[in-house]
C-alpha cells in the first residue's frame, strides 16, 4: 500500500458517504424557496476563492441554464481593497468556502448584507464567520478535510449547488444514483492507471471542458498544479480555440472533461482541430468521442449531464493524486501551501 498521499486518497474515498449524508438532509433546503421568493431575487452574485471558485463556475452555469437569471462572479477586492459602494437590492449572494474564514470573503458578504442583499453560504464549518452572518447556511457535511488539496469538500459544493437550485425550481433529483455512481468510481482501483502510465511532467498538460464539464476542467488543472508542482492550464474548449490553441504541439497532453450525456456539439469543433496536431487525447468522463489511440478515464453514467459532472470530480481527483505520487511528491502537504488561505 502506498502511504504517500494516504490522507488525500482516504478523503476522495469518503465522497460517496458525503453525498449520502447530504441526500439524507434534504429538509434543510426547504427554506430556500420561500426566502428567495420573498426577497424578489432578480440577479445572483457568487462569492468564492480557489477550489470553491471552480465550484462557483458550476453553480453559475447551473443557475443560468436552468433558471435564466443573470449570474456574476464577485470581485472581493472591490470591498477589501477599494471599499466600493454596493447597490444590491434584489441580489442574491451565494458564498462558497471550505473554511468560511477568509477575511475578504467575510467582508464582502457583510458589505452585501448592508447593501440589502440576501446572502446564502455553503461551508464545511457551520461555526465559521461566513456561516454565522449569512441569511441561510448550508453545511457541506464533508467532515474533517486534512489534506491541503480539497477533494470531498469540492464534490460536496457541487452537490449542494445542485440541490439548492433544484429546490428553488421545485425540480426532481436522484441523490441515490449520485451516491451509487460515485461509489463505482471509488471502488475502481485501476481507474486512472492507463493515464498515469502515459502522462509525464516533461510535456505541457492542458485540461479542457465546456458547459458543465468546464468547472471540473478548471479544478483538474488546479489539483495537478497543487499536488504535482507544475504549471497546468485549464480552459473552456471555446476559449481554447480563440488563441491558446496556437501553442498546441504534437507532444502536448490534452485532457478533455466530457461528462455522460454532454451534447457532442459542445466540444466537436475543438476535438477536430486538436486531432490535426496531437496523436492522442485523454478523456475524463463517459461522454467523449475517443478513438483507438486515446486514453479514457471512465466517468459516471448518471441519468443526466449535471449529475454525471458532480460524480466525475472523483476521477479528476484520483488522477491528480496518482500523478503526484508518480512524480515522487506528497499530495497531502504540498510545499508552499496551507489548508486555510486567509486573503485580505
Amino acid at each position: 500500500m502506498n502511504t504517500i498521499g494516504a490522507v488525500m486518497a482516504s478523503e476522495i474515498n469518503e465522497t460517496p458517504q458525503v453525498f449520502s449524508r447530504l441526500g439524507s438532509n434534504l429538509d434543510q433546503f426547504a427554506a430556500v424557496k420561500n426566502l428567495l421568493v420573498e426577497r424578489k431575487i432578480s440577479a445572483v452574485q457568487i462569492l468564492a476563492r480557489g477550489t470553491s471558485d471552480n465550484a462557483a463556475h458550476f453553480l453559475k452555469y447551473l443557475i443560468e441554464v436552468k433558471m435564466g437569471l443573470p449570474v456574476g462572479l464577485t470581485s472581493p477586492s472591490a470591498i477589501s481593497i477599494y471599499q466600493s459602494p454596493m447597490r444590491y437590492e434584489g441580489v442574491l449572494v451565494i458564498a462558497l468556502s471550505q473554511s468560511g474564514q477568509s477575511p475578504d470573503l467575510v467582508g464582502f458578504a457583510q458589505a452585501a448584507l448592508l447593501a440589502n442583499a440576501t446572502v446564502i453560504s455553503m461551508t464545511n464549518a457551520s461555526d465559521s464567520p461566513l456561516a454565522k452572518i449569512s441569511n441561510l447556511h448550508f453545511p457541506l457535511l464533508a467532515g474533517p478535510e486534512l489534506a491541503v488539496a480539497a477533494t470531498k469538500s469540492y464534490s460536496a459544493e457541487l452537490l449542494v449547488s445542485y440541490l439548492l437550485v433544484s429546490t428553488w425550481m421545485s425540480s426532481t433529483f436522484n441523490t441515490q444514483e449520485i451516491v451509487q455512481e460515485s461509489q463505482k468510481l471509488v471502488d475502481n482501483t485501476h481507474l486512472v492507471d492507463d493515464a498515469i502510465a502515459s502522462c509525464d511532467r516533461s510535456s505541457g498538460i492542458v485540461f479542457m471542458g465546456r458547459g458543465f464539464g468546464y468547472p471540473n476542467a478548471r479544478e483538474a488543472a488546479l489539483k495537478v498544479q497543487e499536488t504535482a508542482k507544475i504549471s497546468v492550464q485549464g480552459f473552456s474548449t471555446a476559449d481554447y480555440l480563440h488563441g491558446p490553441i496556437s501553442s498546441l504541439a504534437p507532444d502536448s497532453q490534452l485532457f478533455i472533461v466530457a461528462p455522460y450525456h454532454q451534447p457532442q456539439s459542445l466540444i466537436s469543433e475543438a476535438v477536430a482541430r486538436i486531432r490535426t496536431v496531437v496523436p492522442r487525447i485523454y478523456w475524463i468522463g463517459s461522454g467523449g468521442t475517443p478513438e483507438s489511440n486515446d486514453i479514457v478515464i471512465e466517468g459516471s453514467q448518471c441519468a443526466d449531464e449535471v449529475s454525471s459532472s458532480i460524480v466525475d470530480a472523483v476521477a479528476l481527483q484520483r488522477f491528480s493524486l496518482e500523478f503526484s505520487r508518480k512524480c515522487g511528491l506528497d499530495p497531502d502537504a504540498p510545499a508552499g501551501l496551507t489548508k486555510v488561505t486567509l486573503t485580505h
